[in-house]
This record gives C-alpha cells, structure tokens and sequence, in this order.
C-alpha cells in the first residue's frame, strides 16, 4: 500500500463525505467477517499518542493495526517531549518521517488541528473534549448492522452535549439517520458545534433536534444511546448529576420506546447512573458489539487513509 498523493486526515466525523463514509463502514463489514483477510498494513508502523487513559481506544488500534499487518507503537504524552521542549508543529513533522499514521487521544481539540495541520502522513482524532469522532462510525456501524434499513430511523442521545453527542450527530446526519438529543436545556451543545451539526443536517436531508422531555424522546427512536455524565478528568458535579437523572436509561423509560429499539453505550459506563444494570445487560443491549465493532471500524478507516482500495 503506498502512500497517497494527497495527505487526509480524520479530526472530525464531516472530514469525510457520505460517500467515503459508506465506503468506510462496507469495508468494516467485510473486515469483521474475515478479521485477518487483509494485510496491507504489513511494514507500516501506526504511533499512538494518549494523554489519557483509556481501554476500548487503546486496544482497539492496537489490535486493529496488528490484524493489518502492521505495528502500533504506544506513545504517552509524558515520554514525549511534545509541548514541553518541543512544539506540536516540530514533534507532527518529526513523527511524519518516522511513522505512516499517527492516532491522538488527547484534550484540546485545536491540539489535534495543529498536529494534522503539520504532518505529513494522516492524523486521526481518537477522542479530544469537543470530538469522538471514530465512537461515532462505529456506532453508526453498530445500528446499521442491526438495521439494514436505517435511513429515516432515529438515535435518540440521553444526556448532555459533550463530544459524543456531537460526533453522533453529525454522522447520523452524513448517514441519513435522524438523532435526537435528550439533553437538559443547561447542558446543551456548545452554539459553534450546534450551528455546525443543524448545516450538516439541513445540508443532507436529516434532522437533528433537541428534546427536553425524556419520554418523547424516546418514544420514536430504534436505538436509546447513552455516555457517562461526568467525563474522565472532571469532577463529579452534584447539580450536573441531579439535573440529568431524568434522563437515566432504565426500564422505565425503554418501556416508553418501541419494542425493537436497541440500547447503546460508548463505555465505560457508570452503572446505575446513567443507565441500570439490567438494561446494560438486557436484550436490546448491544454495548458490547459496540465496544468491539471499533476494530472493525478503525481498520477500515486505515486502510481508507492511507490509500487502500
């Protein structure tokens, strides 16, 4: 697999188009059902660039990467010397002449602006405050494979406006999936992100609204997704938690929404939270094929990126 002519990286879910999207996620699909079938990776070398902690992001390039062919090598924050005697600009030039992909999971999104604004080879987000990006294809991924006949369907979000509810609304809207957010009007999404998602939207045929009541919110969707309402690194907010306890994913809130409607969720969940046990762990759950659904996703998006068919 050489390199391709033109640089293209993934920082947000609308860096793709709908094509390239359904190209992405058709390969997902052959990929999990043949998981070592392709090995174009095979030479190449990914770098994995945490600032947090993580498991599902981790292990999912890792794996992803090694089924490929490839190489992942793990790079923390604190063993480089990123930011600290070196400038983002400097360390995405240097790791250009080094790696044949870089994957960051890190804070500030304009971080991973930069670092893509200055590398060489393609710069995928793995996760920033504003972002979830790959989250995102897979979830997509993941509601597809449990209805073929998505378009027109609905994901309703229960929570608040962080970044997996943006990344979520904006591939539903490139997918032709409504998403509906059920988020407390104190925790909605940022204005830029939401002007952003509503032209995506409007400029693909989808809708996108928010829903204060609970039980309507529900009352129409084929999948209730939910995230953990306090981030990792962010204390824990009474008020904030107080305020989205309406919105708890639980037997009595799915009893309102139609019969076949699925329950998703990105992980690590705070069970009894912001959803209970035996909805987590019921029927509609399909969290677990989430979780593993990134390695399929993430190896498509790859190959996709650096220049595969």
């Amino acid at each position: 697999m050489d390199r391709p002519e033109r640089v293209r990286h993934f920082t947000k879910v609308s860096d793709l188009s709908v094509e390239e999207i359904r190209k992405i996620l058709k390969r997902a699909f052959k990929l999990k059902e043949r998981p070592h079938a392709d090995r174009s990776l095979t030479g190449r070398t990914v770098a994995l660039i945490f600032s947090k902690p993580s498991t599902r992001t981790r292990v999912s390039f890792s794996v992803g990467v090694y089924q490929l062919g490839g190489m992942a090598l793990y790079l923390s924050e604190q063993e480089l010397q990123m930011r600290s005697s070196e400038s983002l600009e400097d360390t995405a030039r240097v790791l250009s002449r080094f790696v044949d992909a870089i994957v960051i999971r890190t804070f500030a999104q304009s971080d991973v602006d930069e670092l893509a604004a200055h590398a060489t080879v393609p710069v995928i987000n793995a996760l920033t405050d504003e972002r979830h990006p790959c989250q995102a294809l897979s979830d997509i991924f993941t509601f597809e494979e449990r209805f073929p006949d998505s378009k027109g369907r609905t994901i309703t979000y229960m929570g608040d406006g962080n970044n997996v509810a943006v990344s979520l609304a904006a591939a539903g809207a490139l997918s032709g999936i409504d998403v509906c957010l059920g988020i407390p009007e104190e925790y909605d999404l940022a204005p830029a992100l939401w002007e952003e998602i509503q032209g995506l939207a409007a400029a693909h045929g989808t809708r996108v609204w928010v829903e204060r009541d609970p039980e309507r919110a529900v009352e129409t969707a084929s999948a209730v997704y939910t995230d953990v309402w306090t981030s990792m690194g962010q204390e824990r907010d009474q008020g904030k938690l107080q305020a989205l306890q309406p919105y708890q994913v639980n037997r009595g809130l799915m009893s309102v929404a139609p019969w076949e409607a699925i329950v998703m969720h990105c992980l690590p969940a705070h069970r009894g939270e912001e959803i209970t046990d035996e909805i987590m762990d019921g029927p509609q759950s399909v969290v677990f094929d989430q979780a593993e659904n990134r390695v399929h996703v993430q190896k498509a998006l790859l190959t996709f990126l650096l220049g595969g068919d």
